[in-house]
């Protein structure tokens, strides 16, 4: 793919300009985040356990060492971290391959990105076998490079997921732009320095500096990400 950035309309006066989108997957381009809790649930039930709805603020949008961690840690579930997540995965991979429904407005904005030859990665907690499923719907053709959360040293809620995206596309971190659904992964593209768009799925987040909220995807096309560019100081 190419990782041209557009001249059209991508520069201010002050010379700031969008160089690339990096999207997280889970609960922003396909919605998954429920799938997580329910294979969870399934999991933890099968040992014995019943896992409490309001845990599931905590397990949402952070990398699976930490979540299967704080859920065996929180039922006293008799399981290695190791055994759980190889549970998970295979859960979710089941679970993916029956149905994976995209995002509102999320197909369209990828496909705006690419016909623009805007650099676009995507930037995830999951795990690459995980990744890779969800590539046969989203379409790998869209990304211009893809980062899985067993690729690199420290996930999200680090930055370390987001400046690895920009370092392979070659771009700023300051001037790139993440659409993010949860906390965690604000918190992990804030520290990386980019302008971000939150699509709150599971629980609410608050504007900030840096920081735009909105309630869909559908709010969210090119002209918007530039715009931010633009106006981030």
């Amino acid at each position: 793919m190419t990782s041209t950035v557009p001249a059209l309309g991508t520069r201010t006066a002050q010379g700031s300009a969008l160089q690339a989108v990096l999207l997280d997957m889970d609960g922003t381009l396909v919605d998954t985040e429920g799938f997580w809790w329910d294979v969870e649930a399934e999991v933890f039930a099968a040992l014995g356990h019943t896992l409490d709805e309001s845990w599931r603020h905590v397990v949402v949008g952070g990398p699976m060492t930490r979540s299967a961690g704080f859920l065996i840690e929180a039922t006293g579930a008799d399981i290695t971290l190791a055994e759980l997540t190889v549970l998970l995965n295979d859960g979710f991979e089941k679970r993916i391959g029956e149905a994976l429904p995209l995002m509102p407005g999320a197909e369209r904005l990828l496909a705006e990105l690419h016909t623009h030859e805007m650099p676009t990665a995507l930037v995830t907690a999951s795990h690459r076998r995980i990744v890779d499923r969800v590539l046969d719907v989203l379409g790998a053709h869209h990304f211009t490079l893809t980062v899985g959360g067993d690729e690199v040293p420290r996930t999200k809620p680090f930055p370390d997921p987001y400046l690895a995206a920009a370092a392979g596309l070659g771009v700023d971190p300051a001037r790139c732009a993440v659409v993010e659904d949860t906390a965690t992964g604000v918190a992990a593209a804030e520290a990386a320095g980019c302008q971000v768009v939150a699509v709150p799925s599971v629980a609410p987040i608050a504007p900030a500096h840096r920081r735009a909220v909105v309630t869909s995807l559908a709010e969210v096309d090119l002209a918007f990400l530039r715009g931010l560019m633009a106006g981030a100081r």
